[in-house]
């Protein structure tokens, strides 16, 4: 089966094209990271054969290569999301601290486990192994923001003032 890439937008494509100045011209591949995040922005959260194809084109690189990548890393994410995804590090830091505590009330507030989105679409919760935020333990990204010395109480002010 022939696949055809989707088309990536001009902003993404300049978006791209700003990360590709960093690096040498035969190091395009080098931009792939930055590259998977914003299409995936732009895809509603999340990346799909076609967009990973697109991307593996504009770069000029072999869509394995960004298959591989994609599919590493726990911050892309190959199927729907909710609007907002929320990234609980339970790393060792944050693990001593109450993370799993955190984790709990998450699941129990929500109606989720981890790797679900919640029947509204609203949230989708992912454990995360390390959020490189030790000082502030636990803590959490939710969609680009760090929330730091979670508690329970803490979480349900977060999570209530989104839309």
């Amino acid at each position: 089966m022939t696949y055809v890439a989707a088309e990536l937008s001009d902003k993404s494509k300049q978006e791209i094209d700003y990360w590709l100045k960093k690096f040498p011209e035969t190091q395009r591949q080098s931009a792939l990271l930055a590259a998977l995040h914003i299409v995936q922005d732009e895809n509603n959260g999340f990346l799909t054969e076609a967009t990973m194809d697109s991307v593996a084109q504009y770069l000029g690189i072999p869509p394995i290569a960004v298959y591989e990548v994609a599919s590493f890393y726990a911050m892309y994410d190959l199927k729907p999301t909710g609007r907002h995804k929320i990234y609980l590090c339970t790393n060792i830091s944050c693990m001593l601290r109450g993370a799993y505590d955190i984790l709990n009330h998450l699941e129990t507030k929500l109606n989720i486990g981890v790797g679900q989105t919640t029947d509204d679409g609203k949230f989708t919760l992912k454990e995360f192994e390390c959020l490189g935020a030790c000082i502030g333990a636990p803590m959490m990204q939710l969609n680009k923001d760090y929330h730091e010395n979670l508690t329970p109480e803490r979480v349900d002010a977060i999570l209530d003032k989104l839309n």
